[in-house]
């Protein structure tokens, strides 16, 4: 079944990635032709115009989106990324994964992504209020607690997220905690939230090295991107006695074969936000001969797309946890395959946002919040018990764990469809 006409700016590589993702998962689990060709597009795509006033008083236009992909199984969730290479088919591709993503976790949502085509790092603090604030404005429709719920990604923090929430909150008349997650928690954020994607890397991580009978304190772990999911992913690994061997941002990495001092390393990066490259803690690295170390682990926590058929061969990890969205293209999997590299797909291994958000949305619904222990106690138990549901059916398949990921989370969503019928 061919991909329908595309509207030109969704007909990209990473939306293409995952609709092939998705044909491939459908062909094999022989979903019904209806059910397919209904959840290769989005339920929604809005593109919205954002006026800015600038501080030096000139108006600057720029371009936002919000893709609600499914809502079949309750309110659609998704990140806001601010990111000048934001365009609408990677949010397309990457609302389309969080459907899948939420429903392998067994949460009750669909998938949604939003973002603006803006390089954050130039704006000033006044800019970005007025940005998030007229973008918030343009999007209010169609977001909401029982709608879409929005969450901080690439590029937007809880400070965003408490700009969203108060734009909705003075259109509704009254405060509106559960509109966004990953707020502060002054309004309704989440105690271990900020650290719950890369917790949760480190958790499905942990439940492969049991099933490769590896031992955690002698594993070496390489980590591309050192953001929110790749800081948090080291220095919890760190935690568990894992040696973390390499780590890069943008500016390039640092490597050191006896282990970093991760704890100084944070403290470091986190030094006015210093970038990796300026840092002497270790020997410096391309992002490139990262994903090339020998090592246990190797989590890509960037971007997409950083692992493909012109690499792959030279990849040299024992496990591939995917803490960001998409970085492997289906041509790089059957290589990887084919070296016998153990994948954690993305829509299983970064999944510990999306479901400590879920706690964060219940915990605002009721007025009542939760201990820190009680949230990664939580946490621990969905990831891992969706992982163990991902290995089980990758073996009764016999197909490799992507596939077997995103087969469980489309047989949710399919069965939810068929339940609720076509309207009219």
């Amino acid at each position: 079944m061919t991909l329908p006409a595309l509207p030109h700016e969704m007909d990209n590589h990473t939306f293409r990635l995952a609709v092939a993702q998705f044909d491939r998962a459908a062909e094999l689990m022989n979903l019904d032709p209806n059910l397919r060709q209904r959840l290769k597009l989005p339920d929604r795509s809005l593109v919205v115009s954002v006026p800015v006033r600038m501080d030096d008083g000139h108006v600057e236009v720029f371009t936002g989106y919000r893709v609600i992909h499914d809502s079949s199984r309750g309110p659609s969730k998704g990140g806001i990324r601010y990111h000048p290479e934001v365009n609408l088919g990677e949010v397309a591709a990457l609302a389309m994964w969080m459907t899948w993503k939420c429903a392998l976790a067994g949460l009750p949502y669909g998938g949604a992504k939003g973002g603006v085509r803006v390089d954050p790092q130039k704006l000033s603090r006044g800019e970005l209020q007025r940005l998030t604030r007229r973008y918030a404005a343009e999007i209010f429709p169609f977001i909401g607690p029982d709608k879409d719920v929005p969450a901080p990604d690439v590029g937007t923090d809880a400070q965003v997220m408490a700009w969203i929430m108060d734009t909705y909150s003075m259109q509704v008349g009254f405060a509106s905690p559960g509109v966004v997650t990953g707020k502060p928690l002054s309004i309704g954020g989440s105690l271990g939230r900020e650290e719950a994607t890369g917790r949760g890397v480190v958790y499905v991580t942990l439940e492969a090295m049991k099933h490769l009978h590896l031992d955690p304190k002698k594993a070496t772990v390489a980590i591309q991107g050192f953001g929110n999911v790749g800081s948090h992913t080291a220095r919890i690994m760190h935690e568990v006695g894992a040696k973390v061997v390499a780590v890069s941002d943008h500016t390039g990495g640092l490597y050191n074969k006896n282990g970093l001092d991760i704890p100084k390393l944070l403290a470091a990066s986190n030094d006015h936000g210093r970038p990796l490259g300026d840092i002497k803690l270790g020997d410096r690295i391309t992002n490139e001969n990262l994903l090339q170390l020998d090592c246990t682990v190797l989590v890509p926590a960037a971007l997409s797309e950083q692992i493909t058929e012109k690499n792959a061969a030279k990849v040299n990890c024992r496990i591939l946890a995917e803490g960001a969205n998409g970085p492997t293209t289906l041509e790089a999997d059957q290589i990887l395959h084919d070296k016998g590299v153990f994948i954690i797909p993305d829509i299983l291994a970064n999944s510990g946002g999306v479901i400590v958000s879920y706690f964060e949305w219940v915990q605002d619904v009721q007025r009542f919040f939760w201990k820190e222990q009680d949230i990664r106690d939580r946490l621990h138990e969905i990831i891992t018990s969706a992982f163990h549901r991902t290995l089980e059916f990758s073996n009764k398949q016999k197909s490799g764990m992507r596939m077997a990921a995103l087969m469980s989370g489309i047989d949710q969503v399919a069965k939810a469809h068929l339940a609720r019928g076509l309207y009219p």
